[in-house]
């Protein structure tokens, strides 16, 4: 398994910084740095599926991946196992591409001490599943995203 790890400190409750994390309009604020226009349908339980999408372009259905929550425990830690892609409105699970997707996670652990949130998330795919170029990429949007993260969190407190 391949892994990358992101960290950053809010200074809100694990609680605030979940539901600004999870909570539909605030998602598609900070997810604006992996995909102008990101929104999820589903559920956060654990066992749901939950689409992770974006815009269509050119007249095309939304796109992205769609992911089971396979694990959720509020304020403390969540899970997401990546199923597929999702093109042009429909969920592919057999093609090569989404192979290589199948079965990655995201995985974010929420602790807090003295009001300050320290938010983990560790992505894990298959050995040689993200191309190089690609997990660069990832590199530069995550702290992005994470600041964002973190700017809607204490704005709110």
């Amino acid at each position: 398994m391949e892994t990358l790890h992101f960290t950053i400190d809010i200074n809100a409750s694990k609680q605030h910084v979940w539901d600004v994390m999870l909570g539909d309009e605030t998602y598609r604020q900070w997810t604006t740095f992996f995909s102008p226009g990101s929104y999820y349908e589903g559920s956060w339980d654990k066992g749901s599926t939950i689409r992770f999408l974006g815009p269509g372009e050119n007249g095309q259905k939304p796109g992205g991946m769609v992911s089971r929550i396979a694990e959720n425990r509020p304020y403390e830690f969540i899970s997401i196992e990546h199923q597929g892609l999702v093109g042009d409105g429909v969920d592919d699970t057999t093609s090569e591409w989404a192979q290589a997707w199948s079965g990655a996670t995201e995985n974010y652990t929420f602790s807090e001490t003295d009001g300050v949130t320290t938010l983990d998330i560790d992505l894990a795919s298959k050995a040689g599943a993200v191309p190089e170029a690609m997990k660069q990429e990832l590199a530069g949007m995550w702290p992005n995203a994470l600041a964002k993260l973190k700017e809607l969190a204490e704005s709110d407190v």
